[in-house]
């Protein structure tokens, strides 16, 4: 039972399955996130300098992280089916932890630079 799980084809399919969620909740709560901030009046302008260039690292690093668990999800196989389940698992991994470092990185340089 456990070597018909990690079997490079049934990687791909629950990859591909679970990598469109993570990809549309991530889509989601970056859209609500942002649109709650810009709507309050917030800008990264009002940042100072250092948290201002946090605060885009960071939101570059999320925007990547994005692509990497589209592409995950995305129904294309490169070469073949192991190799697509190595890199579909390799880019679902660094796209999860580059989502919520990125997205924490932005939220704790907002949080520093709002007035007290």
């Amino acid at each position: 039972m456990t070597q018909d799980l990690m079997a490079p084809d049934s990687i791909v399919k629950r990859i591909m399955r679970t990598g469109t969620v993570w990809f549309g909740v991530a889509v989601g709560s970056s859209a609500v996130t942002l649109g709650l901030l810009l709507a309050s009046g917030w800008r990264p302008a009002v940042l100072a300098e250092g948290l201002r260039v946090l605060w885009w690292c960071c939101a570059t690093i999320v925007v990547l992280s994005i692509g990497l668990l589209g592409w995950s999800g995305c129904p294309v196989l490169e070469i073949d089916v192991p190799t697509a389940a190595r890199n579909k698992s390799l880019t679902m991994q660094l796209g999860t932890m580059l989502f919520i470092l990125g997205s924490a990185g932005a939220v704790f340089a907002v949080l520093l630079g709002s007035p007290s």
